[in-house]
């Protein structure tokens, strides 16, 4: 397949790659995305609430991933990944993997009576393993493109030949075992952007995280797990209930900086953590107005717009308790209640906390695969693995033509994400103006 000059490659279908794709579609310029996920959406699409103004995530999301559907500059890659580069800026030659999702695309309507029939339960990836899904799902509830995908790995009929229970119950005829992977390839590319987004330290090695019993514990959870416990579309349908009991916690424990800021994890800060924390602990409160939260920091970082006036807020209005400590373990009583034991550093006593649930503010990381991307696209990584970027050029890598958005390059906010995406699209569209 080949495109003319006006053309550029967005690699990463998160908020950042889908602000850029819509920037540069609007100008009039065509648009390749490739995501590696059956849906476009990213980290956002895991969020219930944005900060600073608590506003739901998937409401401000989902307009914006029908339009990057609809816009017929756009043209989505979904299941799909960058396989090789070649040429120069203004003339990039590309091979995309898209992957068989054995459903097909022009048929498929997301009606779910093939996943009922499935009888294959598996990890739910996207709901951070909190539930099950079926073999052939649906990523995540909205998201784009609305189509099934089968999950070759777990389905009994493609590993093992017997099954289809799901092609009998489909009444359109869209599940189709018979397809395979294919190569596409892009010529002409004028300008490439980078907007592979991240990972959390708990996805690269859950083992790091054991002294706080991340893993052991069933009431020690992750940030991005509280998320999903608070999300009305999430495993417990926006009911936040202890793994353990199913109760309702009234003492949760917010603890910061967990792999970030460790020198013998990830030095660096995690930028964005002190904010979501707040609003998390906000958002529990809006669920239960008798609960106290407890956020345990080494410093508050919140660097933003009206960012700190927000933690001030959480103070105030919210129930929320900052408490200024290092936390050195957590333990757990008879009953799976976690306690926590920290350096109160106002005073330099060892105290306890006793409490309903833990909350892990954990590192955000590159993401996996970064390394094979960087030597695909020759490009540089830094010391810590992010994309490397020139001095004071945060959207330009070091090779010219391909550029980056959003946390690929280090860790930043949604709307600092969003600002990058549009510097990234206009520098791509001054590439397409330049050589077309």
């Amino acid at each position: 397949m080949s495109s003319n000059l006006k053309s550029v490659l967005v690699i990463g279908g998160g908020i950042a790659g889908i602000q850029a794709s819509l920037d540069l579609a609007n100008m009039g310029i065509q648009v390749y995305i490739v995501e590696k996920q059956p849906c476009i959406g990213g980290r956002m699409a895991q969020l219930d609430k944005t900060f600073p103004t608590n506003d739901c995530s998937i409401c401000i999301l989902s307009p914006k991933l029908s339009e990057c559907y609809r816009h017929p500059n756009i043209t989505l890659y979904s299941y799909s990944e960058v396989l090789k580069i070649e040429g120069s800026i203004g003339n990039f030659s590309i091979e995309i993997l898209k992957k068989a999702r054995f459903v097909r695309e022009d048929k498929c309507i997301n009606c779910g009576l093939c996943a009922e029939k499935c009888p294959t339960k598996v990890e739910d990836l996207f709901d951070r393993n909190l539930r099950k899904r079926k073999a052939i799902y649906m990523y995540y509830m909205q998201g784009i493109p609305a189509v099934m995908a089968i999950d070759k790995d777990k389905c009994l009929y493609i590993s093992k030949g017997v099954c289809q229970l799901c092609m009998k119950a489909c009444e359109r005829g869209a599940i189709d075992f018979s397809m395979k992977d294919e190569i596409i390839k892009l010529n002409n590319v004028g300008a490439v952007i980078v907007s592979v987004g991240y990972n959390l330290i708990e996805d690269i090695n859950k083992e790091i995280l054991s002294r706080y019993g991340y893993g052991k514990y069933k009431n020690v959870v992750s940030a991005l797990d509280f998320e999903r416990m608070e999300s009305a579309s999430g495993p417990q349908g926006g009911l936040i209930r202890r793994f353990s009991d199913g109760k309702h916690p009234k003492k949760i424990a917010f603890l910061q900086c967990i792999g970030s800021r460790d020198q013998n994890i990830k030095q660096y800060c995690s930028s964005i953590c002190c904010v979501y924390t707040t609003k998390e602990a906000m958002i529990a409160y809006e669920h239960d107005n008798e609960l106290e939260s407890y956020i345990f920091f080494i410093d508050m970082r919140a660097g933003g717009k009206g960012f700190y006036s927000f933690l001030e807020r959480g103070a105030k209005e919210y129930n929320i308790k900052y408490i200024k400590s290092k936390v050195a373990e957590i333990k757990i009583d008879e009953n799976e209640n976690p306690i926590i034991i920290y350096e109160d550093i106002e005073t330099g006593k060892i105290k306890s906390l006793l409490v309903d649930l833990v909350v892990l503010a954990t590192s955000i990381v590159p993401p996996k695969g970064i390394k094979e991307l960087a030597e695909i696209l020759k490009i540089e990584l830094n010391e810590y693995n992010f994309i490397k970027t020139k001095p004071y050029y945060p959207i330009e890598t070091t090779r010219d033509g391909i550029y980056i958005c959003g946390c690929a390059h280090e860790p930043i906010d949604i709307p600092s994400s969003v600002a990058e995406a549009s510097a990234a699209a206009a520098k791509a569209a001054e590439v397409i103006k330049k050589f077309s």
